[in-house]
């Protein structure tokens, strides 16, 4: 009998605790730039290769600069998830690598989307992801015709 009533309890915490982690994982993003060489529009696939540190340059020769939240915000799983289709983990340990074979420089991480916003507002050739841009100085960059991702 008690074995029944703490899996229907356990049955029920999961039954109120799984919309909300649903609701987390559904939130949009918004990708945000400084600098007139960044395209105002992208594919996913394109996205993917500059956060993924394929693109070390933009078209004027300005050097990118990745900015994301940290891992362990509910933004930066978010990121994780959606955008690079890894874990927090794995994506620091993905950039951990080519940091150290000398391939890309590491994404800058936040604790706060207001000062990854102003990052990237006052750094050139910056991108970056955040849940809705609150600076106007910003680029929103639409991908595949959608502001939100």
């Amino acid at each position: 009998m008690v074995r029944i009533i703490r899996n229907f309890i356990l049955a029920m915490t999961m039954g109120l605790l799984l919309p909300i982690y649903a609701h987390a994982q559904d939130d949009q993003l918004m990708v945000v730039a400084n600098g007139a060489s960044i395209p105002a529009e992208m594919d996913m696939a394109q996205l993917q290769s500059i956060l993924k540190g394929e693109k070390l340059r933009w078209n004027d020769g300005t050097r990118v600069s990745i900015a994301l939240m940290k891992t362990n915000t509910p933004i930066g799983m978010n990121t994780c998830d959606k955008l690079y289709n890894m874990s927090g983990n794995d994506l620091n340990k993905y950039f951990l690598a080519l940091v150290f074979q000398g391939k890309v420089k590491a994404p800058t991480f936040f604790n706060t989307t207001s000062e990854l916003e102003a990052y990237v507002a006052q750094t050139p050739g910056a991108i970056g992801v955040v849940p809705k841009a609150k600076d106007p100085l910003l680029k929103i960059i639409t991908i595949d015709g959608k502001q939100q991702i």
